[in-house]
Protein backbone atom coordinates (compact mmCIF):
# COMPACT_ATOMS: atom_id res chain seq x y z
CA UNK A 1 0.00 0.00 0.00
CA UNK A 2 0.96 3.73 -0.41
CA UNK A 3 -0.10 6.83 0.76
CA UNK A 4 -2.86 8.89 -0.93
CA UNK A 5 -1.78 12.13 -2.05
CA UNK A 6 -3.12 15.81 -2.77
CA UNK A 7 -1.21 18.97 -3.40
CA UNK A 8 -0.06 21.27 -0.87
CA UNK A 9 -2.01 24.29 -2.34
CA UNK A 10 -4.40 25.64 -5.07
CA UNK A 11 -2.72 25.17 -8.53
CA UNK A 12 -3.98 27.60 -11.22
CA UNK A 13 -3.09 27.56 -15.01
CA UNK A 14 -4.85 29.10 -17.92
CA UNK A 15 -3.97 28.26 -21.02
CA UNK A 16 -6.11 26.95 -24.54
CA UNK A 17 -8.49 23.68 -25.56
CA UNK A 18 -6.45 22.06 -28.14
CA UNK A 19 -9.62 20.63 -29.81
CA UNK A 20 -12.19 23.31 -28.05
CA UNK A 21 -9.98 26.33 -29.29
CA UNK A 22 -11.88 27.77 -26.07
CA UNK A 23 -9.60 29.64 -23.17
CA UNK A 24 -10.00 27.79 -20.09
CA UNK A 25 -8.71 28.37 -16.39
CA UNK A 26 -7.89 25.02 -14.70
CA UNK A 27 -7.72 25.05 -10.94
CA UNK A 28 -6.24 21.85 -8.79
CA UNK A 29 -7.57 22.28 -5.28
CA UNK A 30 -6.58 19.84 -2.22
CA UNK A 31 -9.19 17.78 -1.31
CA UNK A 32 -8.87 14.66 1.32
CA UNK A 33 -11.90 12.74 0.11
CA UNK A 34 -9.79 10.26 -1.20
CA UNK A 35 -10.80 10.54 -4.94
CA UNK A 36 -10.58 12.50 -7.60
CA UNK A 37 -13.46 14.65 -8.61
CA UNK A 38 -13.87 17.04 -11.82
CA UNK A 39 -16.08 20.18 -11.68
CA UNK A 40 -17.22 22.54 -14.43
CA UNK A 41 -17.21 25.64 -12.61
CA UNK A 42 -19.06 27.25 -15.59
CA UNK A 43 -22.08 24.76 -15.45
CA UNK A 44 -23.38 25.36 -12.45
CA UNK A 45 -20.40 23.36 -10.07
CA UNK A 46 -21.48 20.16 -12.20
CA UNK A 47 -19.27 17.39 -11.06
CA UNK A 48 -17.75 14.55 -12.72
CA UNK A 49 -17.11 11.36 -11.41
CA UNK A 50 -13.62 9.69 -12.99
CA UNK A 51 -15.07 6.38 -14.05
CA UNK A 52 -13.70 4.58 -16.87
CA UNK A 53 -17.19 3.81 -18.01
CA UNK A 54 -18.05 7.10 -19.05
CA UNK A 55 -14.91 8.05 -20.97
CA UNK A 56 -15.30 9.06 -25.03
CA UNK A 57 -12.54 8.85 -26.91
CA UNK A 58 -11.78 11.09 -30.24
CA UNK A 59 -8.38 12.29 -30.57
CA UNK A 60 -8.57 12.42 -27.31
CA UNK A 61 -9.47 11.49 -24.04
CA UNK A 62 -12.73 12.81 -22.32
CA UNK A 63 -15.05 12.15 -19.16
CA UNK A 64 -18.91 13.05 -19.94
CA UNK A 65 -21.50 13.46 -17.36
CA UNK A 66 -24.89 14.45 -18.52
CA UNK A 67 -24.26 15.36 -21.81
CA UNK A 68 -21.52 17.34 -20.91
CA UNK A 69 -17.89 16.81 -21.35
CA UNK A 70 -14.29 17.46 -20.19
CA UNK A 71 -11.92 16.87 -22.90
CA UNK A 72 -8.31 16.13 -23.72
CA UNK A 73 -7.96 14.93 -19.93
CA UNK A 74 -4.86 12.46 -20.61
CA UNK A 75 -1.77 14.73 -19.97
CA UNK A 76 -2.82 15.71 -16.28
CA UNK A 77 -3.76 12.42 -15.35
CA UNK A 78 -0.62 11.11 -16.54
CA UNK A 79 1.27 13.34 -13.92
CA UNK A 80 -0.96 12.74 -11.54
CA UNK A 81 -0.59 8.85 -11.65
CA UNK A 82 3.30 9.10 -11.23
CA UNK A 83 3.25 11.79 -8.71
CA UNK A 84 0.33 9.55 -6.99
CA UNK A 85 -2.08 12.26 -6.32
CA UNK A 86 -5.24 10.41 -5.83
CA UNK A 87 -7.29 13.30 -3.43
CA UNK A 88 -8.04 16.09 -5.99
CA UNK A 89 -10.69 19.04 -6.99
CA UNK A 90 -9.83 19.39 -10.98
CA UNK A 91 -12.36 23.11 -11.70
CA UNK A 92 -12.54 23.95 -14.97
CA UNK A 93 -13.89 26.71 -16.25
CA UNK A 94 -14.52 25.56 -19.48
CA UNK A 95 -14.71 22.13 -21.56
CA UNK A 96 -11.04 21.04 -22.02
CA UNK A 97 -7.82 20.95 -19.71
CA UNK A 98 -5.75 23.11 -21.64
CA UNK A 99 -3.14 22.22 -23.84
CA UNK A 100 -0.07 24.45 -22.75
CA UNK A 101 3.05 23.36 -24.77
CA UNK A 102 1.44 20.17 -26.04
CA UNK A 103 3.07 18.23 -23.00
CA UNK A 104 2.43 17.01 -19.68
CA UNK A 105 5.90 19.34 -18.40
CA UNK A 106 3.33 22.65 -17.45
CA UNK A 107 1.17 20.10 -15.38
CA UNK A 108 4.21 19.33 -13.95
CA UNK A 109 6.15 22.23 -13.25
CA UNK A 110 2.95 23.56 -11.59
CA UNK A 111 2.16 20.52 -8.87
CA UNK A 112 6.22 20.79 -8.30
CA UNK A 113 6.17 24.26 -6.96
CA UNK A 114 3.07 23.87 -4.79
CA UNK A 115 4.16 20.64 -3.34
CA UNK A 116 2.60 17.54 -2.98
CA UNK A 117 1.44 15.95 0.79
CA UNK A 118 0.09 12.52 2.16
CA UNK A 119 -2.90 12.08 3.77
CA UNK A 120 -4.09 9.69 6.18
CA UNK A 121 -5.82 6.90 3.64
CA UNK A 122 -4.13 4.12 1.95
CA UNK A 123 -4.13 2.53 -1.54
CA UNK A 124 -3.76 -0.56 -2.74
CA UNK A 125 -1.50 -1.58 -6.21
CA UNK A 126 -3.11 -3.31 -9.18
CA UNK A 127 -0.76 -6.61 -9.87
CA UNK A 128 -1.16 -8.01 -13.03
CA UNK A 129 -1.65 -11.76 -12.79
CA UNK A 130 -2.08 -13.25 -16.26
CA UNK A 131 -1.08 -12.19 -19.80
CA UNK A 132 -3.47 -10.81 -22.20
CA UNK A 133 -3.68 -9.25 -25.67
CA UNK A 134 -6.22 -6.53 -26.92
CA UNK A 135 -6.25 -5.94 -30.84
CA UNK A 136 -7.79 -4.34 -33.36
CA UNK A 137 -6.69 -5.08 -36.83
CA UNK A 138 -2.51 -4.44 -36.57
CA UNK A 139 -3.16 -2.67 -33.52
CA UNK A 140 -2.69 -3.81 -30.13
CA UNK A 141 -2.43 -3.33 -26.50
CA UNK A 142 -1.31 -6.54 -24.40
CA UNK A 143 -0.34 -6.75 -20.47
CA UNK A 144 2.00 -9.29 -18.65
CA UNK A 145 2.96 -9.82 -15.28
CA UNK A 146 5.70 -7.87 -13.56
CA UNK A 147 7.09 -6.39 -10.50
CA UNK A 148 7.20 -2.96 -11.61
CA UNK A 149 5.26 -0.70 -14.18
CA UNK A 150 6.85 -0.63 -17.08
CA UNK A 151 5.79 -0.30 -20.31
CA UNK A 152 6.59 -0.95 -24.22
CA UNK A 153 5.36 1.42 -27.19
CA UNK A 154 6.25 1.05 -30.78
CA UNK A 155 4.78 3.19 -33.05
CA UNK A 156 4.76 3.07 -37.53
CA UNK A 157 4.06 5.95 -39.29
CA UNK A 158 4.45 6.48 -43.52
CA UNK A 159 6.38 9.60 -42.80
CA UNK A 160 10.25 10.32 -43.03
CA UNK A 161 10.30 12.21 -39.51
CA UNK A 162 8.40 9.71 -37.57
CA UNK A 163 9.21 6.01 -39.55
CA UNK A 164 9.09 3.37 -36.78
CA UNK A 165 10.02 4.20 -33.31
CA UNK A 166 9.65 1.74 -30.30
CA UNK A 167 10.85 2.83 -26.42
CA UNK A 168 10.52 0.53 -23.59
CA UNK A 169 10.39 2.45 -20.28
CA UNK A 170 10.23 2.04 -16.32
CA UNK A 171 7.14 4.33 -14.97
CA UNK A 172 8.98 6.07 -12.21
CA UNK A 173 8.73 9.91 -11.29
CA UNK A 174 12.15 10.72 -11.87
CA UNK A 175 12.02 9.22 -15.51
CA UNK A 176 9.07 10.72 -16.16
CA UNK A 177 9.85 14.17 -15.40
CA UNK A 178 13.23 14.01 -17.57
CA UNK A 179 12.14 11.78 -20.08
CA UNK A 180 8.21 11.58 -21.32
CA UNK A 181 6.78 14.89 -19.59
CA UNK A 182 8.27 17.28 -22.19
CA UNK A 183 7.59 14.99 -24.62
CA UNK A 184 4.57 16.75 -27.35
CA UNK A 185 1.19 15.80 -28.87
CA UNK A 186 1.90 16.10 -32.55
CA UNK A 187 0.24 15.91 -36.00
CA UNK A 188 -0.17 16.66 -39.93
CA UNK A 189 -0.59 19.48 -41.84
CA UNK A 190 -3.28 17.05 -44.47
CA UNK A 191 -4.98 15.94 -41.62
CA UNK A 192 -6.11 19.73 -40.29
CA UNK A 193 -9.35 19.87 -42.72
CA UNK A 194 -10.98 16.83 -41.44
CA UNK A 195 -9.85 17.63 -37.84
CA UNK A 196 -11.84 21.21 -38.21
CA UNK A 197 -14.58 19.54 -40.15
CA UNK A 198 -14.91 17.55 -36.80
CA UNK A 199 -14.82 20.38 -34.53
CA UNK A 200 -10.95 19.17 -33.61
CA UNK A 201 -7.78 20.82 -33.06
CA UNK A 202 -9.69 24.15 -33.23
CA UNK A 203 -6.88 25.86 -30.86
CA UNK A 204 -4.32 23.68 -32.39
CA UNK A 205 -0.54 25.62 -33.36
CA UNK A 206 2.58 25.84 -33.74
CA UNK A 207 3.23 26.64 -30.01
CA UNK A 208 1.40 23.86 -28.92
CA UNK A 209 2.37 20.95 -31.08
CA UNK A 210 4.92 19.14 -33.35
CA UNK A 211 3.27 19.77 -36.98
CA UNK A 212 4.54 18.10 -39.46
CA UNK A 213 4.14 18.35 -43.57
CA UNK A 214 4.97 15.61 -46.38
CA UNK A 215 8.53 16.11 -45.57
CA UNK A 216 9.76 16.78 -42.08
CA UNK A 217 8.55 18.65 -38.88
CA UNK A 218 7.91 22.27 -39.58
CA UNK A 219 8.45 23.75 -36.05
CA UNK A 220 11.78 22.32 -34.81
CA UNK A 221 13.81 21.39 -32.77
CA UNK A 222 12.34 18.09 -31.41
CA UNK A 223 12.84 17.75 -27.94
CA UNK A 224 13.66 13.98 -28.48
CA UNK A 225 14.84 12.33 -31.52
CA UNK A 226 11.85 9.98 -30.53
CA UNK A 227 9.34 13.04 -29.14
CA UNK A 228 6.83 10.71 -30.99
CA UNK A 229 6.76 7.55 -29.17
CA UNK A 230 7.85 9.44 -26.27
CA UNK A 231 4.51 10.64 -26.58
CA UNK A 232 2.56 7.95 -26.85
CA UNK A 233 3.71 6.68 -23.79
CA UNK A 234 2.41 9.86 -22.12
CA UNK A 235 -1.10 9.20 -23.25
CA UNK A 236 -0.72 5.51 -22.23
CA UNK A 237 -0.36 6.41 -18.84
CA UNK A 238 -2.87 9.36 -18.74
CA UNK A 239 -5.21 6.56 -19.48
CA UNK A 240 -4.21 4.09 -17.91
CA UNK A 241 -4.94 6.16 -14.42
CA UNK A 242 -8.47 5.45 -15.04
CA UNK A 243 -8.09 2.06 -13.16
CA UNK A 244 -8.14 3.94 -10.15
CA UNK A 245 -5.14 2.37 -8.84
CA UNK A 246 -1.28 2.76 -9.09
CA UNK A 247 -0.44 -0.92 -11.70
CA UNK A 248 2.52 -3.33 -11.40
CA UNK A 249 2.88 -5.30 -15.08
CA UNK A 250 4.40 -4.28 -18.16
CA UNK A 251 2.75 -3.00 -21.18
CA UNK A 252 3.51 -3.29 -24.72
CA UNK A 253 1.32 -1.26 -26.98
CA UNK A 254 1.64 -1.15 -31.03
CA UNK A 255 0.28 1.14 -32.88
CA UNK A 256 -2.35 1.93 -30.23
CA UNK A 257 -4.60 4.91 -29.22
CA UNK A 258 -7.02 6.05 -26.49
CA UNK A 259 -9.72 3.56 -27.74
CA UNK A 260 -7.66 0.75 -27.33
CA UNK A 261 -6.05 2.41 -24.34
CA UNK A 262 -9.97 2.67 -22.24
CA UNK A 263 -10.78 -0.80 -23.67
CA UNK A 264 -7.78 -2.08 -21.86
CA UNK A 265 -8.70 -0.32 -18.77
CA UNK A 266 -12.64 -1.83 -18.75
CA UNK A 267 -10.90 -5.07 -19.79
CA UNK A 268 -9.03 -5.07 -16.99
CA UNK A 269 -11.77 -3.79 -14.46
CA UNK A 270 -14.13 -6.25 -15.76
CA UNK A 271 -11.96 -9.57 -15.29
CA UNK A 272 -10.74 -9.58 -11.99
CA UNK A 273 -9.16 -13.26 -12.40
CA UNK A 274 -5.94 -11.28 -14.50
CA UNK A 275 -4.90 -9.36 -11.33
CA UNK A 276 -4.90 -9.11 -7.40
CA UNK A 277 -4.67 -6.01 -4.91
CA UNK A 278 -1.16 -5.78 -3.30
Amino acid sequence: MVDKKTVKKEVCLEGVGIHSGKKVKLLLRPSSSGKILFRRSDLNSLEFSLDPKRIETKSSTSLTEEECSIQTIEHLLAVLYVFNVSSLVIELKGCEIPIMDGSAYPFVRAIQKVGIKSLPQKRNHIKIKKHHKIQENDSYVSFYPDSLFRITCSIEYDHPAIKSQELNFTVNQHNFVEEIAPARTFGFLKDVPYLLEEGLALGGSLENAIVLDEKEVINGPLRYPDEFVRHKILDLIGDLFLLGYPVLGHFKAHKAGHSLHVKTVNFITDNPEFWTFV
